[in-house]
């Protein structure tokens, strides 16, 4: 079993993990004083709004895959490799729309309070380091060294002989 992929995997899990629960928190906030209109004195623009909903999306889908991402660290077979690929994908995916929300918003510019500028410098990184991480979890496939041992979980058909 590999311990090069595990070992870069895991603490770039933490931190995204980390990073997307702030997001999560931040994104929150500001919705909820979308939702009561006490925006006043926070900032914003047009593309404000929907930022902050993919921006919530992107830190629930991204708690989600760390969740599912922490299983299969702790395993690190190939059968638990494509459900924390596949959740990471979309995860990435995601966060890549509300990438692209936060760049619009930074263009049309205007007044953003520091709250909007920590969710969008969050955003930016998480869509880095989460592509990272989705490379460690593909890596395998190209790299034996990043992946899951591909021995290590033989599947046996009737009789005891080989699948």
């Amino acid at each position: 079993m590999s311990m090069l992929g595990r070992s870069i995997a895991a603490p770039l899990l933490i931190l995204n993990f980390i990073m997307y629960c702030v997001v999560l928190g931040f994104a929150s906030w500001y919705l909820n004083k979308l939702i009561d209109g006490q925006t006043y004195g926070y900032g914003g623009n047009g593309a404000t709004m929907f930022f902050v909903i993919f921006s919530i999306l992107a830190g629930v889908l991204g708690v989600a895959s760390k969740i599912v991402g922490a299983s299969h660290i702790g395993a690190w077979r190939t059968d638990s490799s494509a459900s924390a690929a596949a959740v990471a994908n979309v995860a990435w995916a995601v966060t890549l729309l509300a990438f692209g929300l936060a760049c619009k918003e930074i263009h049309i510019g205007g007044f953003r309070g520091w709250r909007l500028k920590v969710l969008e410098a969050f955003i930016i990184a998480l869509t880095v380091t989460q592509f990272l991480y989705l490379l460690l979890l593909h890596g395998g496939v190209f790299i034996s060294s990043l992946g899951p041992g591909r021995d290590d979980h033989v599947v046996r058909g009737p009789g005891g002989a080989n699948a």
